[in-house]
């Protein structure tokens, strides 16, 4: 780090020059204490040259970034720092950030006074309110010895990057998962049922109440008795996100985009699929297929797809359903759970996606997800009080008929819907997967 410091003048010296001028300003009405005065001038002078002179020389003083860690969107955080003291004498530091879009600083000046020859670490409260790469720029700072009296500053180059991903922590605060829904257990455990799943577990004698189609002919003329085939649940199944990066999810709501929300859900039952040992994919799409991963094992995909996902953006054009669709149709044999994240209010787009869903749910499990908008209920829940609010409502309320026609035609297809508030979404996701898992519905 070079240091190149540019020496100003504090605001003790500021504050001596004001009260130096007040005091002149009283010598005319009392000649005797002009002397006095221009004492005080020579004092400050002789003070402010002592200041210069004693330093701190910049070789005594260095100060880093330091354990730059990833952040979450909307999550409190701290970006820290290390001050080095090398010389002799306590030092009075402040240290400023270059301001940056995706970064929101608890304090604009940080400062602190550092003992001689010591160190000491700072930390500034920020929180990212944007995803993606951020690139910090130079650091400013200034410090001073105790006189006081001249502030030296200094502009230190310190590029660094940190990246801004979304906010698992639903999962955290999720709570005991295996004793809501008995599918995870002390991290992974595999949930039997009897004549549901696909994998073979065991054999046993046949008896009263037991199905037709589970008898296993092959084992019964080998042992000359029925003899049923009992499965459970697969332990590893597909499950496939389909992700809308179109105009329908850059909208906000309170202060994310609907696409940050989305992105928060999809990892996050991503995570938790990861714990049931299920495959994860993923497909996102606007006008065009923007990336996608085939399902794999849920360590390899879950970091893959985070990775791919901490800095998409949505994009202000309309999706291609039908290439999305297709996309996974042909590329995806075996049935898995086909989980769509999307919005239902634009007519057009609504009857493209229901055409397309209904091919796809002959095959697949389709779980649409699209999220409640706080400011429709409000329009429809408050008393108008103008003409605006008159409108403001009416649109309100054509925009949650759309949505209501277009969840009951999805159900009357067979697939799955979660709609719930932005700000649960994820919990509300999660829910719903577990109790897939848990009624083997795959």
């Amino acid at each position: 780090m070079k240091w190149q410091p540019a020496v100003w003048p504090g605001p003790r010296f500021l504050w001596s020059i004001v009260l130096l001028a007040a005091f002149f300003a009283t010598t005319g009405a009392a000649a005797g204490l002009y002397p006095v005065a221009v004492a005080a001038v020579v004092l400050l002078i002789a003070l402010t040259i002592c200041d210069l002179v004693i330093g701190p020389q910049p070789a005594q003083i260095a100060v880093e970034r330091i354990d730059l860690r990833h952040f979450a969107l909307r999550v409190p955080n701290v970006l820290q720092y290390r001050v080095w003291n090398r010389g002799d004498r306590a030092l009075r530091v402040a240290l400023i950030e270059t301001s940056v879009e995706q970064l929101q600083y608890g304090v604009d000046e940080l400062r602190a006074s550092v003992p001689p020859r010591s160190q000491m670490e700072l930390a500034r409260p920020v929180v990212p309110i944007s995803r993606g790469e951020v690139q910090l720029l130079d650091l400013f700072v200034w410090y001073e010895n105790p006189l006081g009296l001249i502030r030296r500053h200094v502009r230190v180059a310190a590029p660094e990057r940190v990246r801004v991903y979304p906010d698992l922590s639903a999962v955290e605060r999720y709570g005991s998962l295996h004793a809501r829904n008995r599918v995870i257990d002390a991290g992974l455990r595999k949930m039997r049922l009897r004549g549901a799943g696909t994998e073979f577990e065991s054999l046993r004698e046949w008896s009263t109440g037991d199905a037709f189609r589970g008898i296993d002919w092959k084992a019964t003329a080998r042992r000359g008795k029925l003899m049923v085939v009992q499965h459970e649940v697969e332990r590893s199944q597909n499950i496939m996100l389909l992700l809308d990066c179109g105009r329908l999810m850059t909208p906000r709501l309170d202060e994310q985009r609907k696409f940050d929300y989305v992105v928060t859900a999809a990892l996050s039952v991503a995570t938790i699929a990861g714990l049931a040992n299920d495959k994860i994919g993923c497909v996102a799409f606007a006008n065009q297929i923007l990336f996608t991963a085939a399902p794999r094992p849920s360590k390899v995909a879950l970091a893959q797809t985070a990775e791919r996902l901490y800095d998409l953006e949505p994009r202000f054009e309309e999706s291609d359903y039908s290439r999305a669709f297709t996309y996974v149709r042909s590329h995806l044999h075996k049935r898995s759970l086909v989980i769509l994240f999307t919005d239902m209010f634009d007519p057009v787009a609504s009857a493209t996606v229901l055409s397309e869903i209904r091919v796809l749910a002959r095959r697949h499990l389709v779980m649409c997800v699209f999220m409640n908008d706080a400011a429709i209920e409000n329009a429809l829940q408050t008393a108008p009080k103008e003409t605006a609010d008159v409108y403001r409502a009416g649109v309100a309320a054509t925009l949650l008929e759309e949505r209501r026609s277009a969840r009951a035609l999805l159900t009357k297809l067979g697939v799955r819907v979660v709609d719930a508030p932005a700000a649960k979404l994820s919990v509300a996701l999660i829910d719903a997967y577990l109790d897939i898992k848990a009624r083997a519905l795959l």
